[in-house]
């Protein structure tokens, strides 16, 4: 013990003659380890909140989704285009499938949305009471649409956060009443819910979806007041179009009976919607495996980017390593003709490598786990400074919360070591297997 010691000062007293060499060689690995460490993390913070976002979904649910199809020439003559889910699919789902709990219709239509002077362009939704609660909605004020309200078809409806700040930024908007242009209906305000995170869209599977214009009304109203066609007017052009429900979410009894429940449903819809392919069914649980799978394989790929640096840093300690050789060979003759073994001049050579990768790894290791608050700071200052910059790069890069994987921490110092005994193993036996005679000769 008291041998290794003593060869463990002498290769740091030796390292500290040339101070700034080693120094840069530390940086090297130190950028290694940090690089692993944060790419890692950075990797981990993305994957995360993609998860998130398809779990907000739920993994017991299954959405079936209207798509509009691309008009036929038998459709062409008409402006009016008829497609997807009808109420008839939602009451076959509902009697003919054991394992759907619950099932939700949906409605949705983009119109323009009023209080006095005060306009904007939103989207009336007609959902049922259990829509908050799938959608993870929390009402701030007053309440969410209720089974009475939905029974008497009442003109009643409930505000997205931002549409309450937009159309009532001085007043108290429940109890106030909101107006609708396109449909000339009015609708009282009964409740505000909370300001909601958008989701991404993920792949081809599921669009992004936006619920800061979202007015919400009782289904039954929507199909009394407005009905199922509605004609949309974009630069002196009609278009419209006839819908039943924009999309059915159903909830599984057990998340073990989704992937089944969803190959009934796609059957259960084939007969009707075939042919016109405007039905999709998305499984969040699909899309959550195929999520984690993308994470493995994003964490290996930034993995070996990062590995990279390390191979580029264990190159640079093996040329200061030789470089110190060839400096050092008068030292290794005197060494050798006093008794040192050739064992001795490795081991010596190897600790002072070693000793370069531990205080690389263990500097990376520390600014490893400054990657969360040096993101968060760069942000803030992008924001201050950049604010238009900021808002054209997408949400999952605005919002990207770093979190440092567990075992890239032993990963990335395990690697640094091994490279650093690796990389000093070939200048420690070039050192060993001088000649002492030709070595005391060197000038």
């Amino acid at each position: 013990m008291t041998f290794f010691l003593r060869t463990l000062q002498l290769g740091i007293k030796s390292l500290l003659v040339h101070p700034l060499r080693s120094l840069l060689t530390v940086l090297g690995i130190f950028i290694g380890v940090a690089s692993v460490i944060w790419l890692l993390a950075i990797g981990e913070g993305i994957s995360r909140q993609a998860q998130k976002q398809i779990e907000g979904l739920g993994a017991d649910n299954i959405m079936v989704r209207s798509v509009k199809p691309l008009r036929s020439n038998d459709q062409e003559a008409s402006f009016i285009l008829p497609y997807g889910l009808l109420r008839e699919d939602y009451f076959r789902i509902v009697e003919t499938i054991p394992t759907v709990k619950s099932a939700i219709p949906i409605r949705e239509i983009r119109c323009e949305l009023s209080y006095r002077d005060r306009s904007i362009d939103g989207r009336l939704v007609g959902c049922t009471p259990e829509y908050a609660d799938i959608t993870k909605l929390k009402v701030e004020r007053g309440h969410f649409i209720t089974d009475g309200e939905v029974k008497l078809e009442q003109n009643h409806c409930v505000l997205a956060a931002k549409v309450a700040e937009r159309l009532f930024p001085f007043e108290e908007p429940v109890g106030r009443r909101v107006y609708s242009y396109e449909y000339q209906e009015f609708y009282q305000v009964v409740g505000v819910v909370r300001d909601r995170t958008p989701t991404a869209a993920i792949g081809g599977s599921l669009e992004a979806q936006d619920f800061s214009s979202d007015v919400y009304i009782p289904i039954s109203t929507m199909r009394k007041r407005i009905g199922d066609t509605v004609v949309l007017r974009r630069s002196g052009t009609r278009e419209g179009e006839t819908v039943e429900l924009n999309q059915i979410t159903l909830r599984v009894d057990k998340v073990a009976n989704v992937l089944r429940t969803a190959q009934l449903v796609q059957e259960t819809l084939e007969p009707v919607h075939g042919r016109k392919e405007d039905v999709k069914v998305i499984v969040p649980l699909e899309l959550l495996e195929q999520a984690r799978t993308t994470r493995m394989m994003f964490m290996v790929f930034m993995g070996l980017i990062a590995a990279i640096s390390l191979l580029v840093g264990g190159i640079g300690i093996m040329n200061i390593m030789l470089a110190t050789v060839t400096e050092r060979t008068r030292e290794i003759g005197i060494r050798r003709a006093l008794g040192a073994r050739r064992r001795d001049i490795i081991r010596q050579f190897l600790v002072e490598t070693i000793a370069l990768s531990v205080l690389g790894g263990l500097t990376g290791i520390a600014a490893g786990y400054a990657c969360r608050p040096f993101v968060a700071m760069l942000r803030e200052l992008m924001m201050h400074n950049t604010p238009t910059l900021m808002q054209s790069l997408p949400e999952v890069v605005r919002n990207v919360e770093p979190q440092v994987v567990p075992f890239s921490i032993p990963l990335a110092f395990g690697i640094s070591v091994v490279i650093g005994v690796l990389f000093g193993l070939y200048p420690a036996y070039r050192a060993a297997q001088m000649d002492p005679i030709d070595a005391l000769r060197h000038e």
